[in-house]
């Protein structure tokens, strides 16, 4: 796996400059599994105010690799793991007046209020923020935020969102040093959005956040060696259940990566045109991906074992798009990005 560093960091640069405020790089499961610490220290030549992540351990990782900027759990916290943000100085997301008095009682540390404004998961709901009471009168108070359900969709639910969001803000005791409610797709329909800091994700690493919006730089690079090339005649069959049957006389080829490594198992079978970029040709992925390796059919191109296929990226002639591969599994970028394996080495080029 091949990541782009100065494509990554131009991502993030050019939601910087439409959002026109400081970043706040999502980089949670392990930057969507383009890498925490490598993304992280490539975006500090951008001056971001901190990171987000999901979970203490996510934090503890950055701070173990020398990152020092503020780091934002964005997993709402229990009270019983305060110690545990204490000890790497990383800021909860508290949502009850209990937790947020626990918190507090332990000096002047950091936190952020999610507020609930229609994803319906987490946080104090934005018509009921007064029941925090005198809890959030508090200098420790940092930040709120709440989360677009359907920002990259031009149906007015985002405004909707904002609304309800600055009416809970404006029922606070005082404004908070930090709003922010921009994920991707709402970062980069400018500063409507913006407030004091944007929450950039899939854009960063290369996948496109909504198809009106600004289209980025591809980030993310995969590759696998071809292990053996088979002919196989007309009636052969191939991977598991047989569930290829050779329309003809026809040669496959074995790619050292599985569903271990993220390419999905049923990823041929959705008859959306999945495949590979094998010498410049677009070859079909056949039959079911194994855990470790993958068949493809080559026909008569010619083809060597030790040869390079790309999953997701670019060779000479064409490229095979983060989009199109996560179609061809019917999920989303996200889904395809966080699901490549550990057995991928994180190559920065």
């Amino acid at each position: 796996m091949e990541v782009d560093v100065e494509a990554l960091v131009d991502n993030a640069r050019t939601v910087a400059k439409i959002a026109g405020t400081r970043l706040l790089p999502v980089v949670k499961a392990n930057a969507y599994g383009v890498g925490a610490v490598l993304v992280s220290k490539a975006l500090e030549q951008l001056d971001p105010w901190g990171y987000g992540v999901a979970t203490i351990d996510e934090g503890a990782e950055l701070r173990t690799a020398g990152i020092t900027r503020p780091i934002l759990v964005f997993m709402p916290a229990r009270a019983q793991l305060f110690d545990e943000y204490d000890r790497h100085q990383l800021t909860p997301v508290l949502g009850d007046a209990g937790s947020i008095l626990e918190w507090t009682t332990r000096g002047e540390r950091p936190f952020h209020i999610e507020i609930d404004t229609g994803m319906g998961r987490a946080g104090v709901r934005w018509d009921e923020i007064d029941e925090l009471g005198e809890a959030v009168d508090t200098s420790s108070l940092e930040g709120c935020y709440t989360h677009f359900h359907s920002a990259e969709r031009r149906d007015g639910t985002a405004e909707t969102q904002l609304e309800r969001f600055l009416g809970a803000i404006a029922r606070l005791p005082r404004r908070p040093a930090l709003l922010h409610v921009a994920n991707s797709a709402a970062a980069l329909r400018g500063k409507q959005f913006a407030f004091d800091l944007v929450r950039p994700g899939i854009f960063l690493y290369g996948g496109s956040a909504a198809d009106d919006l600004s289209q980025p730089r591809p980030v993310v690079s995969v590759k696998a060696r071809v292990l053996s090339v088979r002919r196989m005649r007309q009636g052969d069959t191939a991977s598991y259940n047989a569930s290829w049957t050779a329309q003809r006389d026809t040669v496959i080829a074995t790619l050292r990566c599985g569903y271990a490594d993220g390419l999905r198992r049923l990823v041929a079978t959705g008859g959306r045109g999945a495949a590979v970029l094998l010498r410049g040709h677009r070859c079909p992925i056949v039959g079911l991906v194994q855990m470790d390796m993958a068949l493809v059919e080559t026909g008569t191109l010619e083809v060597q074992v030790g040869d390079i296929a790309t999953i997701v990226g670019a060779d000479a002639k064409q490229r095979i798009t983060l989009k199109e591969v996560a179609d061809w599994s019917g999920e989303v970028q996200h889904e395809f990005l966080t699901g490549l394996g550990s057995r991928l080495r994180r190559v920065p080029v």
